[in-house]
């Protein structure tokens, strides 16, 4: 079986030359993964402050949701890819049993050092296992994990496919898989009123609280590039999850 570095280095040469959206612009798709991380490093400081203030803090109540779809257990492996802050991984641990391990894997550095100050404020830092890597090759051992989650990230790996193939490859049979995304309104009146304030807002908020505008305007144009329900379904399935 190819190993790590085998994976990552196929898959740059599967898109080279190849175009593909990052928001609403189009860049080589080995591009994208460096504009991802400049993103991510910009608003690391102030990412889960943005989402309390973009979602009115909805997003608390979604990612518990999220949390309590788990089936916990002692002695259980939790990988959570692109959760860098730490987030869904202390909100695992304040409802798991002592002896489970979570693992989370980022694939930018600046969100895993936001995420590991907090973990060491919170006395947790023991309990989590924190790697940086790309949801495509992520630098895990084939069915090493129990669960797999991925919250508010899937849409800003390049490859979709190439990172449901890689939640595959490292479950163990009958492992879980939770992906937690922001996806279509199907109601016209919502999405109308959705759009207007994604697009009018949301950018201001990131311009006043995480001094980068046009961040933002990429994670919500990236909403919109996002794959509808029905499709994303159809790509879990094919992937075998």
């Amino acid at each position: 079986m190819p190993g790590k570095q085998d994976r990552a280095t196929a898959g740059a040469d599967a898109g080279a030359g190849r175009k593909i959206e990052f928001g609403f612009r189009r860049v080589e798709a080995g591009e994208k993964d460096r504009l991802v991380r400049q993103v991510f490093a910009s608003v690391a400081p102030r990412y889960d402050l943005m989402n309390d203030l973009m979602s009115g803090g909805l997003h608390r109540l979604w990612k518990a949701a999220f949390v309590a779809r788990l089936g916990l257990r002692p002695g259980m492996h939790l990988v959570d890819v692109a959760g860098g802050t730490g987030d869904v991984a202390m909100r695992v641990l304040r409802r798991a049993p002592d002896r489970m391990r979570v693992t989370v894997c980022d694939a930018s550095p600046a969100m895993i050092e936001v995420g590991r100050d907090r973990a060491i404020d919170r006395g947790r830092l023991g309990r989590i296992d924190w790697l940086c890597g790309a949801a495509e090759a992520l630098p895990l051992a084939r069915r090493s994990a129990d669960a797999y989650t991925i919250a508010f990230g899937l849409r800003n790996v390049t490859d979709i496919a190439a990172a449901l193939a890689e939640a595959r490859r490292v479950l163990r049979p009958g492992g879980q898989f939770l992906c937690l995304e922001f996806s279509r309104v199907t109601a016209a009146p919502l999405r109308a009123l959705y759009d207007r304030y994604s697009f009018a807002v949301i950018p201001r908020l990131g311009e006043a609280v995480a001094g980068d505008r046009a961040a933002y305007e990429y994670l919500v144009e990236s909403i919109r590039r996002f794959p509808p329900q029905e499709e994303l379904a159809g790509m879990i399935a094919a992937a075998g999850l």
